[in-house]
Formats: C-alpha cells, sequence, structure tokens
C-alpha cells in the first residue's frame, strides 16, 4: 500500500483548556491521597493554586482576547470563547469547592492530629495576643500602606497576585457624624515576608497563624481614626502575554525587557473575593477597580495558597516524602571519565533516578580537557547559581570557544535567562538570543574536540541541577559521529537562521520532526491495513496538535493498538466508537513532575525509539526548535523500552483519560502492585547489580 498522505480523516477533539483543568484536577486528586505524607499533601494544594494562577493569567486572559476580536475575525473560530469561558469557570467552581474541603475537612484534622494547629479566625489567648501586637509592631508594620477607598478617586494599582484585606469602616465613638453605609479600607498583605507564624503556646500542640489575621487583629491600629467592622480578602490575577513585536528588526532583549515591566501590569483576569464579602461592598469594589462581572471569582477567606511551600514542619520529617538518593549509573557510576566512555558506547540517564550531577561532571571534563576546541549549549530554564552556567563560564575562561542560546521567552523564566547570559557574556562566552518567531527548546550540550571525536548530550529535560531532582527526564549522551554531526547543523541554524538544514538521523522542528512523526505513524497504518504487525506506544507531557491527535485516531481506526502516557493537556478521545477500543490513555500524576518523551513504533519488527524535547503540540511541532534523536544502542533502547513499559503498568498513580475527563484510577484487579515511579528507582538498581554490558 502506498504511503502518500491523503487528506486527513478528523474526529472530535477534547478542548485544550478543559482537559488542562482535569490535570489540574489530577494535582488536587494528590492532595486528597491520605497515603501521601501531610506536608506533601499541603505542597500539592500549592502546586494546584499556582497552576490555577497561571491558567488565568496565561490561557484565560488569551481566550478573554478572542471576545475583541471583530466578528470576520470570529467566525473563524472553531468554538465560541463566550460558552468555552463559562465553561471553565464551572469546572474551576468545583474545584475550588473541592479544594476548601480537602483543606478544611481532611488536612486541617490531619494536621492536628500531629499537633500543628493552622489557628483559622480564632480567639486567642492574652499572652497570644500580646505576642501577636509585638510581632505586628515588630515585623509587619513597616510594610503596610492602608487606604480608603473614596468614590471618585484614582484606584491604586492591585499587584498581580497581590493579596489585600478590604475591611468596613465605620465612624469611631467620638464622632457626630451619621453613615448608613461604612467606608473601605484597603491594605496589602506583604508578599515579602513570612505567610506563616508560628505562635507561643503553654502546651505542646504547635499553633501557626496566617499573617493575614495577625493584620486583621491589627486593623484598629492601621485604622486608628475608624470603627472597624469585618474584614474580607480579596485578590488579582493579571493577564501575563508578554507582547512581542514578532520581526526580524527592533532589539529583542530590549523590547523583553521593557514587556517586563508591563506584565504586572496587565488586565484583570481574575478578581477573587471572600465568599462571605457583603454584596454591595463587592459591587463598590467592582466600580472601583473597573471590572467586569467576568472578572469576579467567588473564593475563600485566604488566597495564594502557593505560598503553602513554606507551611512549618516543625522538624517533622516524616510528614514529608522521604528523600529518595539517586542510583549510581550502571556504568557511568564506574567510569573514569564519562567523555572518553561515551566516545565509545552511548549512555542514557534517568534523573532524578540517575544524578544530574553527570551532565555536571561531563561538561566539567571537557572544560578542563586540553583536547576540547568548542562548547556549544542551548539554554532553555537555568537554575539560579547555576553550576552549568559558572563551569560554562570558566570554560571561556580557560580559552575555549562557547556558544550559549540562551532562550529569553521561556515564559515566567524571563528574567533569571537575561542574568543567565548577562553573566556568560561577561565571562567571554558568545551569547546567542531568542529568533522573533521562534522558541529555541531543545536540550543539547555539545564539544567539539582537537582529536575529532566530537561528543554530544541529547535530553528531554532542562540544564537545571534543581529541577532535575523534581522532574523525570531523560538524557543521552553520544559520541556517534553522525548524531554529533547533526547537532552541529542544529548550531550552526541557531548561529545563522538563513541557513535550510537538511537531518537523517535527529528529528528537528521545525524542519524535519513533524513530516518523520506522521511518516511514521503512517507506516503503522499501512501495517496494520496490510495485516501486519502494528503498534505505537509514546509517552508525552501533552497531545494538543490536531493533525497529530487525528493521524493518532486513523490509525488505531486501521486497527493500530496505540498507548499513550500523557501527564498533563490531551485532546485526543479514547472513546471515539470508529476508534474500536485501540486507544489506552494513562495519566500519571505523582511525586516528581514527569517530563520525559518517548515514542516508539513497531515499524514492521524493526523498531523504532526516540526521545525528544516536544511534546505533541503545534507550537512544539511548528514553533519551536526541538530534537528528537534515535535510541539505537541495545542497552539504551532496553532502559528506554522498559522504563515506558513500568509506565504503561502503573495501578497505583495512574489514570485513565477517558471522554469525560473523570480521573478514575487504574485498578490493580489482583496483579502486583505497580507503582512505576518508586519502582523505577529499584529498576535502575537492579541494572548496577547485573553489571550490564554493552548487549545489555
Amino acid at each position: 500500500m502506498s504511503s502518500e498522505k491523503g487528506p486527513q480523516k478528523t474526529y472530535e477533539q477534547i478542548n485544550r483548556e478543559i482537559s488542562w483543568l482535569a490535570f489540574n484536577g489530577r494535582v488536587l486528586q494528590e492532595a486528597a491521597d491520605e497515603s501521601v505524607p501531610l506536608i506533601s499533601r499541603l505542597q500539592f494544594l500549592a502546586i494546584f493554586s499556582s497552576n490555577l494562577d497561571e491558567f488565568f493569567r496565561v490561557r484565560v486572559a488569551s481566550i478573554r482576547a478572542l471576545l475583541r476580536l471583530k466578528d470576520k475575525h470570529a467566525s473563524k473560530l472553531d468554538f465560541n470563547p463566550a460558552r468555552l469561558l463559562k465553561e471553565m469557570q464551572n469546572v474551576v467552581v468545583k474545584q475550588q469547592r473541592k479544594f476548601g474541603d480537602i483543606f478544611s475537612h481532611s488536612i486541617l484534622p490531619a494536621l492536628e492530629d500531629e499537633g500543628i494547629v493552622l489557628d483559622l479566625d480564632v480567639s486567642l489567648g492574652s499572652s497570644q495576643t500580646e505576642f501577636v501586637s509585638q510581632y505586628f509592631d515588630e515585623h509587619v508594620s513597616r510594610h503596610v500602606y492602608p487606604l480608603i477607598i473614596t468614590a471618585g478617586s484614582t484606584p491604586p494599582f492591585i499587584e498581580n497576585r497581590g493579596q489585600y484585606l478590604v475591611a468596613e469602616l465605620w465612624p469611631s465613638s467620638a464622632s457626630t457624624l451619621f453613615v448608613e453605609e461604612p467606608s473601605y479600607g484597603l491594605v496589602e498583605i506583604p508578599q515579602d515576608i513570612d505567610r506563616f507564624v508560628p505562635i507561643p503556646t503553654e502546651d505542646d500542640v504547635h499553633h501557626v497563624l496566617f499573617v493575614d489575621d495577625i493584620i486583621r487583629a491589627n486593623l484598629y491600629d492601621i485604622f486608628p481614626e475608624y470603627e472597624v467592622g469585618e474584614s474580607y480578602s480579596v485578590k488579582v490575577t493579571r493577564d501575563a502575554e508578554l507582547y512581542i513585536e514578532d520581526e526580524f528588526t527592533g532589539n529583542l532583549i530590549e523590547l523583553i525587557s521593557k514587556s517586563l515591566k508591563k506584565r504586572e501590569q496587565g488586565v484583570p483576569t481574575r478578581f477573587l473575593y471572600d465568599m462571605r464579602m457583603p454584596y454591595p461592598m463587592v459591587t463598590v469594589l467592582k466600580n472601583y477597580f473597573r471590572l467586569s462581572d467576568e472578572d469576579l471569582v467567588v473564593g475563600g477567606r485566604y488566597h495564594n495558597f502557593s505560598d503553602f511551600f513554606g507551611f512549618p514542619d516543625f522538624g517533622r520529617k516524616k510528614l514529608s516524602y522521604e528523600p529518595l538518593p539517586a542510583v549510581d549509573h550502571a556504568f557511568l557510576g564506574k567510569a573514569e571519565s564519562i567523555v572518553d566512555t561515551i566516545a565509545s558506547r552511548d549512555a542514557v540517564i534517568f534523573p532524578p533516578y540517575h544524578s544530574f550531577g553527570y551532565v555536571q561532571q561531563y561538561l566539567d571534563e571537557l572544560v578542563d580537557d586540553p583536547d576540547t576546541e568548542e562548547i556549544f549549549v542551548t539554554l532553555y530554564r537555568t537554575a539560579r547559581d547555576s553550576k552549568i552556567v559558572t563551569s560554562l563560564a570558566r570554560a571561556a575562561g580557560n580559552g575555549k570557544r562557547v556558544v550559549a542560546f540562551v532562550e529569553v521567552k521561556a515564559r515566567f523564566d524571563e528574567a533569571p535567562n537575561l542574568e543567565s547570559a548577562h553573566l556568560l557574556q561577561e565571562a567571554g562566552v558568545e551569547v546567542l538570543y531568542s529568533m522573533p518567531g521562534i522558541k529555541v527548546h531543545s536540550k543539547l550540550l555539545l564539544a567539539k574536540r582537537r582529536n575529532g571525536n566530537d561528543v554530544s548530550y541529547i535530553g528531554t529535560g532542562n540544564f537545571n541541577e534543581k529541577t532535575a531532582t523534581l522532574y523525570t527526564d531523560i538524557g543521552l549522551f553520544t559520541g556517534r559521529q553522525d548524531i554529533t554531526a547533526e547537532v552541529c547543523r542544529v548550531f550552526d541554524y541557531l548561529q545563522d537562521p538563513t541557513l535550510s538544514p537538511k537531518f537523517e538521523k535527529l528529528l528537528v522542528a521545525p524542519f524535519s520532526m513533524r513530516s518523520s512523526f506522521e511518516s511514521l505513524i503512517r507506516t503503522e497504518i499501512n501495517a496494520a491495513h496490510a495485516g501486519k504487525h502494528s503498534g505505537i506506544s509514546i509517552k508525552v507531557n501533552s497531545l494538543e496538535d490536531s493533525t497529530m491527535v487525528n493521524l493518532l485516531c486513523e490509525a488505531a481506526e486501521a486497527g493500530v493498538p496505540i498507548r499513550i502516557v500523557c501527564r498533563g493537556i490531551c485532546c485526543l478521545d479514547p472513546e471515539l466508537p470508529q476508534l474500536k477500543g485501540n486507544i489506552k490513555i494513562v495519566s500519571i500524576v505523582d511525586r516528581f513532575l514527569e517530563h520525559a518523551r518517548i515514542f516508539v513504533f513497531e515499524n514492521g519488527g524493526d523498531r523504532q525509539v526516540y526521545i525528544a524535547s516536544a511534546d505533541w503540540m503545534k507550537r512544539n511541532l511548528s514553533r519551536r526548535i526541538e530534537v528528537g534523536v534515535p535510541i539505537d544502542d541495545v542497552t539504551c533502547r532496553k532502559e528506554i523500552l522498559d522504563y515506558l513499559e513500568l509506565q504503561l503498568s502503573d495501578n497505583t498513580k495512574a489514570r485513565i483519560i477517558d471522554s469525560r475527563l473523570r480521573n478514575k484510577y487504574v485498578k490493580a484487579k489482583g496483579a502486583q502492585k505497580v507503582h512505576a515511579q518508586l519502582d523505577a528507582f529499584g529498576y535502575f538498581a537492579a541494572r548496577v547489580e547485573e553489571g550490564v554490558d554493552v548487549d545489555g
């Protein structure tokens, strides 16, 4: 059968935004899971809250912008923005109710059982009242800038993610003024002080207050000329998109720097207010801050739960996940030199199961090796005080040519990336910056050596030693010259975007990755039509590109069995009747953030295995520089395939992706319990004990 691509079939797909909210619902499930350590459950609430903030700042803002389109442009949309916003709001409201229930009725009582009490709006004893007053005077008061809301006055600018208390203010008892409605006072809850304050007690129980409540208890001192009534909390989330001219002219760095300053001044996308707030107060605030009804979202007494990352554990380490030390790599752990080892054999590492220190060691060897002439690297998100950046600067100091492509358009990491770029430039590194219209998301580290034995590292995750302990990723070390030559072509293009590079081995977006994946899928379709063995197994963070979704559905309809592990957005509906049950999708949300991408195609018995930096999203395949690499080494292939099977077999943390996005857990049904993230440590430890050789 011909492999020519005909007109593509189309299939009904799950909305991207609703699918993302379902992913955040899986995060909420972790907070509800009583098998998760208690402080870690609080941190999942923090992750949920932080995720939702970004969702409103970016996605909701983008969809609201569509409401302003003129009719001729709006008619080109394949969905109704107003209807979608309402559906999203309904999901968010339900999730926030569940959030409140988990926090109030599950986590807080469990904390009390552990002797930790988060006091919410309770009466304090005399000694505690004295402490609260003193703490306010010494630590809080200098950060508080109150103001009175008056009709006709210019409203203050409310900071993004800023939390405020709005207090009812009545004339003092000494006043002869009679009013029927109160005035309102506004006080920002400072963001640069501790949110949680342990208070002294006379027993063995640890009591903690929100700093919000310490401010509430001192409102009479903040507004001394008034009688203070009830107070309620509010919070604003603002549009976070950077509006950068997508042109080949102008200074991109200057544009980004200016846009960063504007980001915090974006239009409001959510005004969260305490559900107990009287309607007249809501109306006054809405009019005063010139908000729309769509901006208003009912919330609880407290906001910014992302601050729970800093909740004190009082030394109770058992209330958090037990640290899991990385295991040695099967042969790199014993190698005197990683560079010399990978000159003759490939190696894959799987952080955090393996230490990211292998990447650092590899780079440091290159820095100190007199045979290293040039080092090339792509940097997307680096750690603060990055060791990688320090080593690159040291290489330049050693007289080596170092070329670093720094992606300064990495959302919410633009500022630290600009700092890294500045440090590298000061050290003599040649720094390349973002290209207009495209982001560089690939994870590449190439060294050109005097002896011609060039080596490279190609990964799925960032060169970031801190997130490497929290994210699961895969990286390939290789000295294969056919691979390193093509990695060199990627850097040639980054230095000269007028080039039109060709790739035989690597899958590089936006040049060859999409077409290569399409061809690989069509090969499976042709095999299924011919009655031959076929199959596709993939692991991604997001599956959103409509072309790829349709093609997978077409493959399933043709009879190709497809297995998918997808952590986040998944627009593919596996329960469409025409797919005949041939697609199974699970999502794993656990203590580590699943971040690796794996693609396996049966290819008529000559199985093709790839890892890549790209998800199957339109932006990744069409508007980013992404790199995928074939895994041909037998040992590396075995480890990646075994790892993928472990994920697909998980019956502890895996959820089923279905049409209704119910997030049902995969049930063991009498089978052996498989907990992919924990079992991976055992698997890689066993590889060391097996004494892995070249043949696996």
